[in-house]
């Protein structure tokens, strides 16, 4: 895994071992911001066979962690929770240690968005999260099904009846609360949801050097959003024909 493009620093044919891929994917903590991170492949796939794994690679994973260690929330879809059968969100003891030693919690909060509550309080990603979870979903939700959420997670109401869920004020919730560095998992709507809310800070994506074909989706599916949002390429590391990608609004580039 080597730097093919910084726009901090000239490229490197160095091996990056995994303090300097952090350094590479860390953000100043003092501005809040959303990270998205998704995987496709070079044609443009979402998914093969229906989920994300057919596209990954042992790189892919180590950014994966990367990202994850470094995140105070991680936010999914509940749609992206049950396909991919997501578990507890965990890091291994080395992480954790050093998240508590920048005064960090232990573990990153669970995030989830559904505005059905299609999730289940008994799914292990809710029922056996080592952080008390939030479920952010709208005012149109059952009441029933927020109640039984509740007894497993913090449930967020955040919109106006028949729009669904306020993405944009359940970013700024979430930053009130202490999680200032979000990093979103997807769904393919959960992200265009947030874009058409102005509410993406950062992309990172892996480009799997792999042709899918004509079926799966993009990255990103839902509302048009007329006025494209501006990105600033922050770095390019390629490892194995894999090309991991890092865009940040011009003005969060560093």
């Amino acid at each position: 895994m080597r730097v093919l493009y910084s726009a901090s620093a000239p490229p490197s044919a160095v091996e990056l071992d995994d303090a300097a891929l952090e350094r590479l994917y860390a953000t100043d903590r003092d501005v809040p911001r959303l990270r998205m991170n998704f995987v496709a492949s070079a044609d443009g796939a979402v998914s093969v066979d229906g989920l994300s794994a057919g596209l990954s690679s042992p790189a892919d994973k180590r950014v994966f962690k990367v990202l994850r260690g470094w995140c105070d929330g991680l936010v999914v879809a509940a749609g992206t929770v049950l396909a991919e059968d997501y578990g507890p969100v965990t890091l291994d003891a080395d992480r954790r240690a050093r998240r508590v030693a920048a005064g960090l919690a232990p573990t990153p909060t669970l995030v989830v968005v559904s505005g059905a509550l299609s999730i289940d309080p008994t799914h292990a990603s809710l029922a056996k999260a080592p952080v008390r979870p939030i479920v952010v979903t709208g005012p149109d939700s059952p009441a029933d099904r927020r109640a039984a959420l509740a007894e497993v997670a913090d449930v967020l109401v955040l919109g106006r009846p028949g729009l669904g869920v306020d993405l944009a004020a359940a970013r700024d919730a979430l930053h009130e609360r202490g999680l200032s560095q979000l990093l979103c998992e997807g769904g393919p709507r959960l992200f265009a949801g947030l874009t058409a809310a102005d509410r993406v800070d950062e992309v990172c994506l892996t480009v799997s050097p792999l042709l899918a074909g004509g079926g799966p989706g993009r990255i990103s599916i839902g509302p048009h959003t007329p006025d494209p949002r501006e990105l600033a390429l922050a770095h390019v590391v390629e490892d194995a024909s894999v090309l991991l990608l890092r865009y940040c609004r011009p003005a969060l580039l560093h």
